[in-house]
């Protein structure tokens, strides 16, 4: 049977690494249309996500959308923009924040579901864990230097920090992400969304 992506969720659903969370009655979260131009990558659902089931359904989801320069209806556009993160369940909450996604997911379930969206020209990577994983040892030593750097991953891909209000501190930092990262973000996104 030809994959689908309705066929892929409920693999997912279905897998025995994701039982626990479907005696939850967590559904796997993630947004994807076989058309999609711009793949969103992050890092695993929060909490509050996983109970809505609603991907990027906060404010750092607002945040999001002003910095890629589109609107909510936009994002939520399945055929325009897909919402992958690195883990399609909440992970757990650990000593310092949420638990990391798990390593084994992404290589298992990304795969697939990126073959069935042959339109996309750009994954934004969103974190150090999307970075890791798409970018490897192109990466730089550290995220901000990543971020920085972003025209060394164009056209396909475009890093990112999170948007999360929490990193104010850092913004306030690195100004030239505002006045530089921000504009080529949206300009790049453009691109892809009129291919």
């Amino acid at each position: 049977m030809a994959d689908s992506i309705n066929q892929v969720r409920e693999d997912i659903r279905r897998h025995p690494t994701n039982q626990v969370y479907a005696q939850k009655g967590w559904q796997p979260l993630f947004e994807a249309g076989e058309q999609a131009r711009v793949i969103i990558i992050g890092q695993a659902p929060g909490i509050k996500a996983q109970q809505a089931g609603l991907a990027w359904g906060d404010a750092s989801g607002q945040r999001l959308m002003q910095w890629l320069g589109i609107t909510e209806e936009v994002f939520r556009d399945v055929n325009q923009v897909a919402l992958i993160p690195m883990d399609f369940y909440y992970p757990g909450r650990g000593k310092s924040g949420d638990l990391p996604p798990r390593r084994d997911f992404a290589p298992l379930w990304h795969p697939r579901l990126l073959a069935l969206m042959p339109r996309a020209t750009l994954k934004v990577l969103i974190g150090t864990y999307a970075q890791g994983y798409y970018l490897g040892k192109d990466r730089q030593r550290n995220l901000t230097e990543t971020v920085r750097a972003y025209q060394d991953y164009l056209p396909g891909c475009f890093p990112l920090v999170h948007p999360s209000p929490l990193n104010f501190r850092w913004q306030m930092k690195n100004p030239w992400f505002e006045a530089q990262v921000l504009p080529a973000l949206q300009e790049r996104v453009r691109q892809a969304l009129s291919a």
